[in-house]
């Protein structure tokens, strides 16, 4: 063999071990749920391996699963929203402070090291009938009977925010720390003020890290199925919980695997729209 077609071998023999990786654990088992997905469920809950499209047809024209779906898009829209409200300043506080950033960045991953479910039950005892909240407030005086504050739309909102609220702020921070400082003093000796010399300079420059988190939280918010299991009604299911009900409760796994495709493909899509005006390398130094 050439040196030539060793050297043409070789970036494929080093990436062979994480191909096999990804290739075993991602595209043959979402294989499994494209071919699942055209099978149908029998009346004493089996699966008749069939070809029908049967299952789609139910997902794409049924109104309730198109009503939970944009209900779900909306949740996710608002989460990230109130992320980026939320995230920028504590992003651009990190970033351009003068003592030790260290321990700002390790106080903002404290949350990553207790469990999800812990963090997402720990709002019962603070919003609870009988929880914190209600209790400080009874307590004062300022109502005379507690106030249900629980499973609604907007806990899941509020869970969703303190679970993504980090990964807002990671990505906005990559992104402010590598704008050069004297960009904004250049502004300022030129006449600007320091709020418009950030918004003429650093809030443009850093748009890219802005993007980028709320591209995560976007699709992390709409693909959980926790956060409103737990802190929300029966009115307030997003499309994951209709998945899990459909695999796990009613052993349909056809029509589970369906609208988990679905849920996939729209997700899919805007990842694909956020790839062709920003690009992925930005989301990808925000993971880093």
């Amino acid at each position: 063999m050439s040196v030539e077609a060793r050297e043409r071998r070789q970036p494929w023999i080093l990436l062979s071990p994480a191909l096999t990786a990804i290739t075993l654990l991602l595209f043959i088992p979402l294989l499994f749920i494209v071919v699942y997905s055209f099978w149908l469920r029998t009346a004493v809950g089996g699966v008749e391996v069939t070809f029908s499209t049967q299952n789609w047809q139910q997902a794409l024209t049924d109104p309730f699963y198109r009503y939970i779906l944009f209900a779900t898009l909306r949740i996710a829209f608002v989460t990230t929203i109130f992320c980026a409200v939320l995230g920028y300043p504590a992003a651009y506080f990190i970033a351009r402070a003068r003592g030790n950033r260290t321990i700002l960045l390790l106080l903002l991953m404290l949350p990553f090291w207790i469990s999800y479910i812990i963090r997402t039950m720990s709002w019962i005892n603070i919003l609870g009938v009988s929880g914190a909240l209600n209790t400080v407030m009874l307590s004062l005086g300022i109502v005379d009977e507690p106030v249900q504050m629980l499973y609604n739309e907007a806990t899941v909102i509020l869970g969703l925010v303190h679970f993504l609220l980090p990964f807002m702020v990671l990505n906005v921070y990559v992104s402010v720390e590598g704008i050069d400082r004297s960009l904004e003093d250049a502004a300022c000796s030129l006449g600007a003020t320091r709020f418009q010399a950030f918004r003429e300079v650093t809030l443009p420059l850093s748009l890219p890290g802005l993007a980028a988190g709320g591209l995560l939280c976007f699709v992390l918010a709409a693909g959980t199925y926790i956060t409103p299991l737990i802190l929300g009604g029966p009115r307030d299911a997003m499309f994951a919980n209709l998945v899990f009900e459909a695999i796990i409760t009613q052993l349909n796994w056809p029509m589970g695997s369906a609208l988990s495709l679905l849920l996939l493909l729209v997700l899919g899509a805007v990842v694909a729209v956020y790839n062709h005006f920003m690009g992925m390398s930005q989301l990808s130094r925000g993971l880093a």
